[in-house]
């Protein structure tokens, strides 16, 4: 037990301490230096968004990439539409084998770095409204807080399903120190409530410096929502109603819109703007991506990083399920299979599958081995894809949601949806979503609140529990979840065990 009380006081005790770095943006402001206190730090201003950034830093752990895979491709190899040539990344192996067990790294990732974004969000809606300074930028602290929080819940309680529900700093003597398992239900209705607060908390539609603004906490509403109202919760339609509010806000804010070319979706010049709604932020040089290594094939001397990891890249089954002229599965669109070779630009070299473009910084692959690209959260083509989906389970196809769906089948260069029942254009959407947001950690969210899974073979939708993939394993119920970490369990004896694990 002692290493889960040191976790999680150090989290607790130390996170005002956190010298935090987001992006090369505005907000890299370092904590105050001096010495400090938990009794006496939060006294400035700058201390209320001193520990504000500290809970942005706890998204970009799971997205740490390189020879031993990545926590992020957890989510992406749980598909069954994803492979790897990195045979020493076992806890890869074991998720896209579906041979599971609670001592995968990636889920002990998720569950800490996570888990302690929530302790510095705590601490910041605890803090923050001691401190005297500008109401309109104290509340505007308060809201991203509260959206980190949700944030990072929303993604624990689809994950592992019942989890501690921790909204208060805890310390050596608080009862909440070896937590019990709060209800998914509940966990849920922790969501909403800071989203409620964030969404009324003067945020701007947009922040191009990467902080959390309007457009992100109505998206994850929107998103919470349309989770709510299938599985596990099943709460009932007047949650699709709401998921299609919250996106229709989006819409008619005219703050966002598609991009016209695909290639601006992993332009470092071009993040935090036009489609992309919300991301996590790097920068080249201080703070670099590191997933680069991992999107290119492994050793085949394409690239200029000495690194060639092959971690992942997507099955040829599930592209060739794309549509006959979709774009999305021409060369250098969301995928690539040739590339010039490092010691001779002028020579390309057939890669013999399908790696991932859509994530690719091309600068740093060639020149300079430091990624500032950022990684996308929520972008506008969601949006509309909740949209139409939603307002679909609520009427039926209408003339709106018939528009947000084509807008993103015009981009691909695929003929519009028309004439559709209710069912036919259900599927519609899934099928349009499983492409467009393929490979950013969405799809397998998406199979387990529809208890769905799309065979690319047949082309047809079919349950998920039972889904066979491509190449042989097959889906059960324990994969509804994922395991609770070892450390966790062994840890904390009031917690238990997620089924088949």
């Amino acid at each position: 037990m002692k290493k889960y009380i040191n976790k999680i006081s150090r989290v607790i005790l130390i996170s005002m301490l956190m010298i935090t770095t987001w992006g090369c943006n505005e907000f890299l402001d370092e904590t105050d230096k001096s010495n400090f206190t938990l009794e006496n730090y939060f006294t400035l201003p700058e201390h209320a968004t001193s520990v504000v950034n500290s809970i942005y830093e706890s998204l970009r752990p799971v997205m740490q990439s390189g020879f031993g895979g990545g926590p992020w491709m957890m989510l992406e190899f749980s598909t069954g539409l994803a492979n790897t040539e990195l045979g020493q990344a076992q806890n890869s192996l074991f998720v896209r084998n579906l041979i599971n067990n609670s001592d995968n790294g990636y889920g002990q990732t998720y569950w800490t770095s996570y888990y302690r974004g929530i302790a510095n969000a705590n601490l910041a809606i605890e803090k923050i409204p001691e401190i005297e300074m500008d109401s309109e930028t104290q509340n505007k602290l308060l809201g991203e807080a509260r959206f980190l929080r949700a944030f990072y819940y929303f993604n624990l309680v689809r994950i592992f399903g019942d989890i501690p529900l921790i909204t208060s700093p805890i310390d050596l003597t608080s009862p909440e120190l070896y937590p019990e398992a709060a209800s998914t239900a509940a966990i849920y209705d922790q969501i909403v409530a800071d989203l409620e607060v964030a969404e009324n908390a003067g945020l701007p539609w947009r922040d191009t410096s990467g902080r959390v603004s309007l457009g992100a906490v109505k998206t994850l509403m929107a998103s919470v929502y349309l989770t709510m109202a299938g599985y596990p919760l099943q709460a009932g339609d007047q949650y699709f109603q709401l998921a299609a509010e919250k996106a229709n806000d989006i819409i008619q804010s005219g703050t966002y819109d598609l991009f016209t070319d695909y290639d601006k979706l992993h332009s470092v010049e071009d993040k935090n703007q036009g489609e992309h709604i919300f991301m996590i932020q790097y920068a080249a040089f201080t703070i670099p991506s590191s997933w680069q290594v991992s999107i290119i094939p492994y050793n085949r001397g394409i690239s200029a990083y000495s690194a060639e990891t092959g971690g992942i890249f997507s099955n040829q089954e599930f592209v060739n399920a794309f549509e006959n002229g979709d774009k999305r599965a021409e060369e250098k669109t969301f995928f690539y299979t040739e590339y010039s070779l490092e010691s001779d630009r002028s020579s390309t070299k057939e890669l013999g599958d399908y790696y991932i473009w859509k994530h690719f910084d091309e600068e740093a692959q060639l020149n300079t081995t430091s990624s500032g690209l950022n990684w996308p959260v929520f972008r506008f083509a969601e949006v509309l894809l909740i949209y139409a989906e939603a307002m679909n389970e609520v009427s039926g196809p209408t003339d709106a949601t018939y528009e947000a769906i084509n807008k993103i089948r015009e981009r691909a260069e695929l003929p519009p949806l028309e004439n559709l029942s209710q069912e036919e254009f259900r599927e519609a959407v899934w099928r349009e979503k499983w492409v467009e947001m393929c490979f950013e950690n969405k799809t397998w969210f998406d199979m387990v609140r529809l208890r769905k899974a799309w065979n690319v073979v047949s082309g047809e939708f079919e349950n998920y529990v039972g889904h066979q993939f491509t190449y042989g394993p097959t889906i059960t119920e324990r994969e509804l979840l994922f395991p609770i970490p070892t450390a966790e369990i062994r840890n904390n004896d009031k917690l238990s065990q997620n089924q088949g694990y």
